[in-house]
């Protein structure tokens, strides 16, 4: 007998898709880190901290795009975490597909409000 013909015989794929997630939740984290450092340096700034001053915060382009950035890292990031939460916990297809969708809904939702908020100012 020879040393291959025992034992269980699994066919691993998809494995690289774990690593995928867990680099995209690891590079999503540095951005929301990054803009959380930006927005501490803006509030504890010297200065009157009132609405002239956020509004000329954000009527730069560049603080506008950056926080879209953060904020889409941030979308991505719930998107992972919540999905592995859906398809580890909820066992039925159904089910699990229909909250997918919900959350897929919920977060374009979300996308749409910030843009609409960010280049209204």
């Amino acid at each position: 007998m020879a040393a291959t013909d025992y034992g269980s015989h699994r066919l691993v794929v998809g494995a690289h898709y774990g690593m995928r997630d867990w680099l995209a939740q690891r590079v999503t984290a540095v951005v929301m880190a990054l803009y959380t450092v930006f927005m501490l340096v803006v509030v504890l700034w010297p200065g009157q901290l009132d609405y002239a001053r956020w509004q000329a915060l954000f009527a730069n382009q560049a603080t506008k795009l950056f926080t879209l950035v953060a904020l889409l890292a941030l979308l991505y990031h719930v998107w992972v975490g919540v999905r592995d939460i859906w398809m580890d916990y909820v066992k039925p297809v159904g089910l699990r597909l229909s909250l997918q969708v919900l959350t897929i809904v919920w977060l374009l939702a979300c996308v749409g409000g910030a843009v609409q908020v960010l280049w209204r100012v």
